[in-house]
């Protein structure tokens, strides 16, 4: 069997190596690491359906129970960042497998803490580990394949954060309703420990290039095209995943429905639709940042045309379907635009796309309850998601018309990333 070029070898040699092998012999490589954001989207996003039961367990208000939401959420946006570029140097293999061990204890912690404090500690560590496994994990799919497979391949492992809200997010919450929070919690900590398995025995060995040094990494902050592509992911959630939160008393106001299943269905299926036509789209036209152009450009119609539609069953499903389209699908074209502005710092720029993510959902989550308490009407908070997307459309429109394809892309389309370093390793 041959494996990965040993340390050292020239880029011609990975060159090589990688073009011959097939698509799905290269794009299989990539499933152990969307097994593990499978995991993780089903943890960052079935906390909401269970903040009933934790406050009845502690007999704490919800305003306080949805704190545990908060602190995962920090604890992952402040991570990611730090974490890309305190691993690089290191076994990626090795970095996963702990990632996922400490996102595993703590999930483990939560389902037996005899107090809310300790609660609220595990769901901090949660997030850690999560902000350890995620940028890293984008990074090593982008440079297990040559350049015109990124796509798909970051589109894949985004998609195991979509199938863990489309599919593990609903079994979770029939779970909790015959065996409790406690016990959904621990079924994770068992997905987690199966994520690291598949990792450890089925992930080649690759490594992290040398670490950049502190004025490498001020200089991607400072490039104007880094820091416009992170503003933009973060206005991006702020409309998306803010809005989400707010999903259960929408369709209560809108709709007088208690039961929010059939959307989230809706929206996380659209989602895994949404990741892979963009993903396709990407590497067909080799152009991130107008596909980007485009999903925004949808998300604001979605928006505003969404309380005129939600009353009527049908189209309202629709309306949510395109909605979780628009939401998933910006992920990828943005991690394959700062991986291809900066290829040898894939795991810093990749960390910084995670941390907008999360910190624009913090952050749209609690201006919209600040617009609630300041007494914006419910039914209003789509108009305001429709207006942030829109603004987030125009710079990105101004983004893509300034953009130009860059020399060393078109010269070397089908180089892998510089973010890791293949070794020793064997995919079959």
């Amino acid at each position: 069997m041959s494996g990965f070029p040993r340390t050292g070898s020239s880029n011609d040699e990975l060159f090589s190596y990688l073009n011959g092998r097939s698509e799905e012999h290269l794009l299989y490589a990539i499933l152990p690491l969307c097994l593990g954001t499978f995991v993780l989207g089903i943890d960052a996003y079935i906390m909401a359906g269970l903040l009933p039961g934790i406050g009845e367990s502690f007999g704490v208000p919800t305003a306080i129970t949805g704190q545990t939401v908060s602190v995962f959420t920090i604890c992952y946006a402040v991570s990611a960042p730090i974490f890309g570029a305190l691993t690089a140097g290191r076994s990626v293999r090795h970095v996963l497998c702990t990632a996922l061990a400490i996102f595993g204890l703590a999930n483990a912690l939560s389902g037996i803490a005899d107090s809310f404090s300790v609660l609220l500690v595990s769901r901090a560590i949660a997030g850690i580990g999560a902000g350890l496994y995620s940028p890293t994990a984008f990074s090593a799919a982008a440079s297990l394949v040559p350049y015109r497979q990124r796509g798909r391949a970051l589109g894949l492992v985004v998609g195991g954060l979509a199938m863990g809200t489309a599919v593990g997010v609903p079994c979770g919450l029939v779970l909790a309703q015959y065996l409790g929070w406690r016990m959904t919690l621990m079924s994770i900590t068992a997905l987690s420990v199966l994520a690291l398995v598949a990792v450890a025995l089925r992930l080649p060995q690759i490594f992290a290039a040398v670490p950049p040094s502190l004025s490498q990494r001020l200089s991607v902050l400072a490039d104007p095209r880094v820091a416009a592509t992170i503003a933009i992911s973060f206005a991006t959630s702020v409309a998306s995943i803010g809005l989400y939160t707010y999903v259960a008393p929408l369709l209560l106001a809108l709709t007088a429905s208690a039961s929010v299943l059939p959307h989230l269905w809706a929206w996380s299926l659209g989602g895994l639709v949404g990741i892979y036509i963009s993903g396709r789209l990407v590497d067909a036209t080799g152009r991130p940042e107008w596909v980007m152009v485009a999903v925004l450009s949808i998300m604001t119609v979605v928006f505003i045309v969404l309380n005129w539609l939600l009353p009527l069953a049908a189209l309202g499903l629709c309306c949510f379907g395109l909605w979780g389209a628009t939401a998933w699908a910006s992920q990828g074209p943005q991690q394959h635009r700062l991986l291809s502005l900066h290829p040898d710092k894939g795991g810093v720029v990749v960390a910084l796309q995670s941390s907008a993510h999360y910190s624009g959902s913090a952050a749209g989550a609690a201006l919209g309850g600040l617009a609630l308490v300041g007494g914006v009407p419910l039914a209003q908070l789509p108009y305001l998601a429709a207006a942030v997307a829109a603004l987030a459309s125009i710079c990105q429109l101004w983004l893509a018309i300034r953009s130009k394809s860059s020399s060393a892309a078109a010269n070397g389309e089908d180089c892998p990333s510089k973010a890791f370093v293949a070794v020793e390793g064997d995919l079959s």
